[in-house]
């Protein structure tokens, strides 16, 4: 599978990247099996580059990760996890109420400081098993800008030119803030989920000619919109909620654009986002190896340019 440079980074990541929310218990449980079986599919297809997030399950998704990983040779894959939420022991129990299907044996607490940069990755590191990571991402600094930009980013600077890691970036679900973080640092990359996509191109004009303009990878997540796009038949959800009637009727003409052109929905909103230059790869969730087997296949289908011409014309 191919491989791109995130940035003037020496880290490199396929095309197709796993997306470990899932496996993390997102909205519903996954056996441990299952998990098992999304990671080492995804390294049948190929796919060498993996993204989870303490907030992923409470640490279940690193932790999953981890173990799946583990006995593969370390050179020849790619880590990234985020920071900005601690885990902080609680025991009052219920269950956790932030979208994962876990026990709330802990909780989140916003931190961006540089301490609490260095203590989110020690812990990441531990749940994982691994000695390092590769990538390390501001995790949704939306309403934390100032500490984000003043005290993580300069840690996260300062861990990258000591070696230990790779490459920095920034994750979010809205582009304008990681518009700042191109302009206004030096990062290698961002995480942009679901704002270049085939319903929602919103960074088009301003983010994504920045991320050219200063040397920032940008990998491409959310590329279904949490579900409207991943099947041939426009589903209901859009950015994980109901979708309103004026992108449903839209996501139906493209879906019907597709099938004239002979390409799955879903392909088609992969290869959107993968083709564009500044796009180094696209992180892709999957909560069992059916699905991560369904997803490379369908990645790797070529599309014919004319759609894009007939999508351009919408």
């Amino acid at each position: 599978m191919k491989k791109a440079r995130l940035g003037t980074s020496a880290v490199e990541v396929t095309e197709l990247g796993f997306g470990a929310a899932g496996i993390g218990n997102l909205f519903t449980a996954v056996d441990d099996t299952d998990a098992l079986g999304a990671v080492d599919a995804a390294w049948a297809a190929g796919v060498r580059y993996f993204d989870t997030a303490p907030h992923y399950g409470l640490g279940l998704s690193e932790r999953r990760l981890g173990d799946a990983l583990t006995g593969r040779p370390r050179s020849e894959f790619v880590v990234s996890t985020k920071v900005g939420r601690l885990l902080e022991p609680h025991s009052g129990g219920g269950r956790d109420d932030q979208g994962f299907d876990v026990p709330a044996h802990s909780v989140r607490r916003w931190d961006f400081s540089a301490d609490g940069v260095r203590r989110s990755l020690e812990s990441s590191l531990e749940r994982l098993g691994l000695d390092h990571v590769d990538v390390v991402l501001l995790h949704d600094p939306d309403d934390h800008w100032a500490q984000a930009i003043d005290e993580a980013y300069p840690a996260l600077h300062e861990l990258r030119s000591h070696g230990v890691v790779g490459a920095i970036g920034v994750g979010m679900n809205q582009w304008q803030l990681l518009d700042r973080f191109v302009t206004e640092t030096d990062i290698d990359t961002v995480m942009l989920a679901g704002r270049y996509t085939l319903l929602d191109d919103s960074a088009a004009d301003t983010l994504l000619p920045h991320c050219l303009e200063h040397g920032v990878s940008v990998l491409g997540a959310g590329v279904f919109n949490s579900g409207v796009l991943a099947t041939d038949t426009p589903g209901d959800t859009f950015d994980y909620a109901p979708i309103s009637a004026e992108l449903r009727s839209r996501a139906l003409r493209i879906a019907e654009l597709c099938r004239e052109h002979g390409v799955s929905l879903p392909r088609a909103a992969m290869a959107h986002v993968a083709r564009h230059p500044a796009v180094a790869g696209i992180v892709v969730g999957a909560r069992d190896a059916a699905q991560v087997t369904r997803n490379a296949e369908l990645f790797a289908r070529p599309v014919p340019d004319a759609l894009w011409t007939d999508l351009a014309a919408l």
